[in-house]
């Protein structure tokens, strides 16, 4: 397996004022997100990976062309979710591979942060996977682990890994996990089993960080195929809905009153489902000072320019492919929260 962490600059670093985030003498919080970038393949032939969809030879027809306009669709998104300063923390998925993730990253509107990757090439059959861009201004790794989900009773069983990275932030420890929990594919209640291992999995290294540290801080963003109140997610995982203070050693979806309104950041036959989810420890919420997050801290995030809008004028992701090539961004729309210091 390949890592990347810590590459050369893939723009450079500049030092101005919008990073210490100044506007009329109050500090701008930082802005941590998430994004299913729908199958962000290059061009090229992978070995040992199923990626022959996404070739110029295939039925798909992807292209330099259809490749370029994604690329630049996403650091579009990416730019207008923090305006100011961009996001210091972008967790991913669907992404093939450091190539892609160098291409969105030195893009044009997101170069100026120099943003550094943690990756790793994992089992994923496609040859999809996890994947973090921070600002090493604000973040920087000292420990990564992949956490393999695995089915005592199906050895053969083979599903993404879930990335995880601790490091400092603004002199603070801050565990981050970034997810792509396995699909529905085949029905909610049929794949619901593969979610619970996955939810299980990360539920371990959460009591391992809280055994070590009651206090400490985590955030966990990913498309976790599940909604804030399906098993996985409010019984396994244990991640409360963001109405009152937890307690120590306690997990909050910071997604979930959106859930509750009805919102959602991917739509399946016209019905919004919030399977993107944003969670914190309850180390980041009850704090007076340093780093730390509110309850109501979840956020969707769509303009216009992100949208398809069906003759029936229902709204939903403007996906890049669905039974031909449609030209859009991404079947899900991004979630993201602050950090306030």
């Amino acid at each position: 397996m390949m890592r990347y962490i810590n590459i050369v600059f893939l723009g450079f670093l500049v030092v101005i004022a919008a990073s210490c985030g100044k506007q009329s003498g109050v500090k701008s919080p930082y802005t941590i997100m998430f994004y299913n970038v729908e199958n962000l393949f290059d061009t090229i032939d992978a070995s040992g990976k199923f990626d022959e969809e996404f070739l110029p030879s295939s039925a798909k027809e992807w292209n330099t062309e259809r490749y370029t306009q994604k690329i630049n669709d996403l650091a579009k998104v990416i730019s207008r979710v923090d305006t100011l300063q961009l996001p210091v923390l972008i967790g991913l998925c669907e992404v093939e591979n450091n190539k892609v993730l160098a291409d969105l990253s030195s893009h044009a509107l997101l170069s100026r942060t120099g943003y550094h990757m943690v990756w790793e090439d994992g089992p994923d059959r496609r040859g999809i996977d996890c994947a973090l861009l921070y600002n090493p201004a604000f973040f920087k790794p000292n420990t990564i682990e992949m956490l393999s989900i695995n089915d005592p009773a199906n050895e053969s069983f083979i599903t993404r890994d879930i990335l995880y990275i601790s490091g400092k932030a603004k002199g603070e420890t801050l565990h981050v996990f970034v997810a792509h929990w396995p699909s529905r594919s085949g029905g909610e209640s049929e794949s619901e089993p593969y979610r619970i291992l996955a939810a299980n999995t990360m539920r371990a290294k959460v009591e391992q960080l809280f055994n070590n540290d009651s206090e400490a801080q985590i955030i966990i963003m990913g498309d976790m195929n599940d909604e804030p109140s399906n098993m996985s997610l409010s019984d396994i995982l244990m991640a409360l809905p963001n109405d009152k203070n937890p307690g120590k050693k306690q997990l909050v979806n910071l997604m979930y009153d959106d859930y509750n309104d009805g919102k959602g950041s991917y739509s399946y036959r016209g019905d919004w489902n919030m399977i993107d989810n944003i969670i914190v420890s309850s180390g980041l919420i009850n704090k007076n000072s340093g780093l730390k997050s509110p309850l109501d801290n979840g956020y969707v995030f769509h303009e216009s320019f992100m949208e398809y809008i069906n003759d029936s004028g229902e709204v939903s992701p403007n996906r890049t492919y669905g039974r031909t090539y449609y030209g859009g961004i991404s079947d899900h729309f991004p979630v993201y929260m602050l950090l306030f210091d």
